[in-house]
């Protein structure tokens, strides 16, 4: 018993130690924080928003044992829809992998979906793809096989938007509150959106 209490307690402290280390990274001018386990690398490249169509972005990336975490923000520019730009973000994210999980999600006023994603490699991907003001922001946790899913859940939940920007007004957003039913003692205040998993027609 004394043994197991040890090794528990070691994974513990060595779990703590790891979290200790990712730090806060803000890009101001991109409206987003984040949390890394080391100082990200920032590349621009562009970003295939539409078949046939690039656009300039800044990729943010940052390594950990099996893991790679990384932010995507791409300028779209006008004349695309929010559907078809998160549709083409998950199909090229899906490529190389299957899609678990596919439900909304919501960071403040900012509304996307976020995706499960388990690759042919034996890869595991939590992503999350938000678009507001004709700009895209992508995050993704991938973990090749014997990688830590905490980190997953760590890096994937720690984005956030700067407060000022929203994707629905605030009709929308009172629609979505007052359509999503469910048990009286789980419903959400304010739901991810109209499917949200938590909004159960009662």
């Amino acid at each position: 018993m004394r043994l197991i209490a040890f090794v528990l307690a070691a994974v513990l402290v060595s779990g703590a130690a790891a979290a200790q280390s990712w730090q806060e990274y803000t890009s101001p001018d991109k409206m987003f924080t984040v949390m890394f386990p080391a100082n990200p690398q920032v590349q621009t490249t562009t970003y295939q928003v539409a078949p046939g169509r690039t656009v300039p972005a800044r990729v943010y990336t940052s390594r950990q044992n099996n893991g790679v975490f990384t932010v995507t923000v791409a300028d779209v520019g006008n004349g695309l829809q929010e559907n078809a730009v998160l549709d083409q973000a998950m199909k090229q994210l899906s490529a190389n992998g299957e899609v678990k999980v596919n439900i909304p999600h919501r960071i403040y006023q900012v509304y996307g979906r976020q995706f499960s994603i388990e690759g042919k490699d034996g890869s595991r991907s939590t992503t999350a793809v938000f678009y507001s003001n004709a700009r895209l922001w992508q995050i993704e946790a991938k973990v090749m096989r014997g990688g830590n899913d905490i980190d997953l859940i760590r890096f994937q939940q720690s984005l956030v938007f700067d407060r000022s920007l929203s994707n629905r007004s605030e009709d929308t957003i009172k629609q979505i509150k007052a359509a999503c039913k469910g048990a009286p003692d789980n419903i959400p205040n304010n739901p991810a959106g109209l499917d949200d998993p938590r909004c159960r027609a009662q």
